[in-house]
């Protein structure tokens, strides 16, 4: 029996001298199995109890039971120190630098278009007025015949439209005025509406585009005047280009309106000295206005021997060119990602 003890020993100070010199997971696994595998070497010993007396198996088993826990400690301690060394590679692998800038999602911003059409809306909700909306999807009747436009009338040919089918009424509306028409038909004065969205043309160069943006402004009540016009307007113009720009107001003519005047404004390029932009008038069209048209008021119901109101329409696109000083129409809507973000 004591050979077999002294075996036991010498197996076990086998084994663990050679996991001393495992450099890897590996080899410590092959290791482990060689000594205390099922048939591994210290395992093979078990077999030699049969032959030993009752004292001398339990002193042989208890010998066996310390060599495989030797090596099993062994195993385990080196295990773990490779499992260690595993996660600090690892981690260093993954280690973050904090002082590195980091890296921001991109973010969007508003159209110029967008962006004008809100500071529009935002002076007008501020003296008073309200926001409207209509169909861009209109009817004959609200685009041109209640706004003093019938069949016949010479301003037709002014807004070459898009009719939706042949020889019918639906169209795509060539101006917000109809929403003019829609809101007075539902409602009675006193009112001050703002009417923003898009129109459409069969038009299309540098300052034209088949689409664009309106806004219709229009106030009704017992005894609005081409003064308060004239004074909404002004603060308007000051408030968009600034309160030095000099402001005129010329005779014009529109079909809804009577009289009706172009607003110009001095010209944002020159300051009113000639430039090629305001073919050296020093002045620049911005928007038509005039007092509503008292055909107007009956096609709605309105009485207008004891109402008055006032309407102007103006084009977005046509703002924001002069406040940003672009000089053709359709860059708007190519949607260059370079030319959006300088005016973000």
């Amino acid at each position: 029996m004591s050979n077999m003890i002294d075996e036991l020993k010498s197996l076990s100070k086998e084994a663990v001298e050679l996991l001393k010199s495992a450099k890897i997971k590996d080899t410590v696994l092959d290791i482990k199995n060689k000594y205390l595998g099922r048939k591994g070497k210290i395992a093979s010993l078990t077999k030699k109890l049969g032959t030993l007396s009752h004292e001398e198996k339990r002193k042989a088993g208890e010998a066996i039971n310390s060599a495989k826990e030797l090596v099993d400690s062994a195993v385990r301690e080196l295990l773990h120190s490779f499992s260690k060394s595993e996660k600090a590679e690892q981690l260093a692998g993954e280690t973050l630098d904090v002082t590195l800038p980091g890296r921001l999602t991109p973010l969007g911003g508003l159209h110029p278009v967008t962006q004008v059409t809100q500071e529009v809306e935002d002076f007008f909700l501020k003296v008073g007025f309200e926001v409207a909306e209509g169909p861009e999807v209109e009817l004959d009747h609200y685009n041109f015949e209640s706004l003093n436009i019938p069949k016949d009338h010479p301003a037709r040919d002014m807004q070459d439209t898009f009719y939706v089918g042949e020889g019918t009424d639906v169209l795509l509306r060539t101006h917000t005025s109809p929403v003019q028409i829609r809101v007075m038909e539902g409602r009675k004065p006193p009112l001050r509406v703002i009417a923003p969205g898009a129109v459409y043309r069969r038009d299309s160069d540098i300052t034209h585009t088949p689409m664009f943006h309106e806004i219709e402004g229009f106030m009704v009540d017992d005894s609005v005047s081409f003064g308060e016009l004239k004074g909404i307007l002004t603060a308007f113009l000051h408030h968009i280009f600034g309160e030095k720009k000099s402001i005129r107001f010329r005779p014009s003519f529109f079909p809804f309106t009577e009289p009706s005047a172009e607003v110009d404004i001095e010209c944002v390029i020159c300051s009113g000295s000639g430039c090629r932009v305001c073919k050296s008038t020093g002045w620049l069209e911005i928007l038509g206005c005039g007092m509503i048209h008292p055909e107007v008021f009956r096609s709605v119901g309105y009485d207008s021997e004891n109402l008055s109101g006032f309407a102007f329409g103006l084009g977005i696109e046509r703002i924001a060119m002069l406040k940003y000083g672009i000089d053709d129409l359709r860059i708007f809507f190519e949607n260059d990602v370079r030319f959006l973000n300088q005016l973000r």
